[in-house]
């Protein structure tokens, strides 16, 4: 299985590293974010990688290169011209995903120990095009799901705004946790094209489509400040 690691974001929030440097190198005990992951992913027998870059992308290219790809097979998404966000980035690199095989998307400053073998299990068992990773924790925003955990609205805890696929009957709050199992047919249901959120494409697609929720309680830290580094440090070694 391929994964794709977005890792093409600015980091605003984990200035002022990201003013000279990509969030994906942000280090935790020593070791880059990017690394942490990958190591991570092979873990589960993953190595092939597509990594999508823009925010000094060449200091990511370089790092890969110093550390021979860490013995996989990486293939850059180059985003340089024009940031795409989650959604534009998945579309951009279809042309290294698009091959009837399911993938994994993650996001480069998620630290986690979900077990990715039961997330592609479970995904394939159901037979979704999209499978996302959430779990019970505190967020500012929450995917809402039915007793199938089938995504069925958004909630903005803090301002109460919500999207709803049909009236709330008791939808579960879960936080979305940045991995995602994905079946290539994805490529054919997304409308939108250029700059966009793949959370907004998955908020449309829900009217029509089964997107499930996969719940775990593993540990899940997104280092997006820099205060999440020193609580990542803490379970990261």
């Amino acid at each position: 299985m391929k994964a794709l690691i977005f890792a093409a974001g600015k980091g605003t929030r984990l200035k002022p590293f990201t003013d000279h440097h990509p969030k994906a190198l942000a280090k935790v005990n020593g070791i880059p974010l990017l690394e942490r992951n990958i190591t991570y992913l092979k873990g589960f027998g993953i190595t092939d990688f597509v990594i999508n870059v823009y925010h000094f992308g060449d200091q990511i290219i370089d790092f890969l290169k110093k550390n021979n790809n860490f013995n996989c097979n990486i293939e850059i998404s180059d985003e340089s011209e024009e940031l795409l966000e989650t959604g534009g980035g998945l579309i951009f690199a279809k042309k290294f995903l698009d091959h009837g095989e399911d993938f994994l998307i993650m996001n480069a400053d998620i630290l986690t120990d979900i077990n990715i073998n039961n997330l592609v299990e479970y995904h394939k068992k159901i037979k979704d095009f999209a499978t996302l990773a959430v779990s019970d924790r505190e967020s500012s925003r929450k995917l809402l799901f039915n007793d199938d955990m089938v995504l069925r609205g958004w909630l903005n805890v803090q301002t109460g705004e919500q999207r709803l696929a049909e009236f709330n009957k008791g939808f579960k709050p879960y936080a979305f946790s940045g991995v995602h199992c994905i079946n290539p047919v994805i490529f054919d249901k997304i409308k939108r094209t250029g700059k966009f959120s793949v959370m907004e494409e998955y908020l449309d697609l829900m009217q029509t489509e089964k997107i499930h929720g996969f719940l775990h309680n593993s540990i899940l830290i997104d280092v997006g400040r820099p205060a999440s580094v020193i609580e990542a440090e803490k379970y990261f070694k």
